[in-house]
């Protein structure tokens, strides 16, 4: 939700369309720099919140940030700006900041996964007094992009020195773009298993609801509305009937805009809701 105006218009916005929960980001999501939030903006968002009845406010970091990258002056300024992340989140009254875990660029994997897991530890270190937690999102697998495999993920959190204060928020886009297969009751099924062989189920604490405009197995990070993109309105069934699923938050991050006068994400979350069975 934009939060264009005032941070207290994303969840105002959110209660129009009837959501019980919202993702914002806390600052120019393409910019490293940022206004301070003060104390009358963070009250007002967290009254705004109470009154709209949100039970699950998300804040998504800068794109910019890298916790992999090699160059060492990109990551100590990543590093930076995550601490900055996470104490605003904290300010607004948010449980947890969902980050990409990072591209490798000019390294390997494995020295990128190693490095994502330094920046985690120093990022701990430096917030300890801070309520917000990290949720690691996995990736389409663009490029050097790690967390494609949900094996990356696992590595990240076993690697940490305290892996109580991460989470994973699991992006349906992401997933079919890196070749895991939904359509199916029995591929969702063998699926969500690698994900609790891996890093464990119990471990998810949000999800992003996301077509995608790309095939599988594509790795190209294209979001597309619901039941209009590649991955097919069954994937979405199962999932919002799963019982692992009951609980946990979901978000959408489809294109912004309207059609025909209807506000796009009214759009998709009416048929999402369509999907819901009746017992669910």
């Amino acid at each position: 939700m934009s939060i264009v105006g005032g941070y207290y218009k994303a969840p105002q916005k959110a209660a129009e369309l009837r959501m019980q929960c919202c993702q914002i980001f806390t600052k120019n999501n393409n910019q490293w720099r940022a206004k301070p939030i003060t104390p009358p903006e963070a009250e007002q968002f967290k009254q705004a919140v109470s009154d709209a009845g949100l039970l699950h406010p998300l804040a998504h970091d800068s794109y910019l940030i890298n916790l992999a990258a090699p160059d060492d002056v990109l990551w100590r300024r990543s590093i930076d700006a995550f601490v900055e992340e996470l104490e605003r989140a904290s300010l607004l009254g948010i449980p947890w900041v969902v980050t990409h875990p990072g591209a490798f660029t000019t390294g390997t994997e494995e020295s990128g996964l190693q490095r994502i897991i330094a920046a985690l530890d120093e990022v701990r270190q430096r917030t300890a007094n801070v309520s917000a937690g990290c949720l690691l999102e996995n990736t389409a697998g663009q490029g050097s992009t790690l967390g494609a495999r949900f094996e990356h993920l696992a590595t990240i959190i076993d690697g940490v020195r305290d892996a109580a204060w991460l989470g994973v928020c699991i992006d349906t886009c992401h997933v079919f773009a890196a070749g895991y297969p939904l359509a199916s009751l029995r591929d969702y099924r063998t699926t969500l298993r690698a994900m609790d062989t891996t890093f464990g189920l119990k471990l998810i604490k949000a999800v992003h609801v996301n077509d995608s405009v790309k095939p599988l197995g594509s790795h190209v990070d294209r979001h597309a509305h619901i039941g209009e993109g590649l991955i097919g309105l069954d994937a979405f069934r199962h999932l919002l009937n799963d019982e692992h699923f009951q609980n946990i938050p979901m978000y959408l991050e489809t294109p912004k805009g309207d059609r025909d006068g209807v506000d796009l994400d009214e759009i998709n979350l009416a048929t999402l809701r369509n999907l819901v069975d009746a017992a669910g």
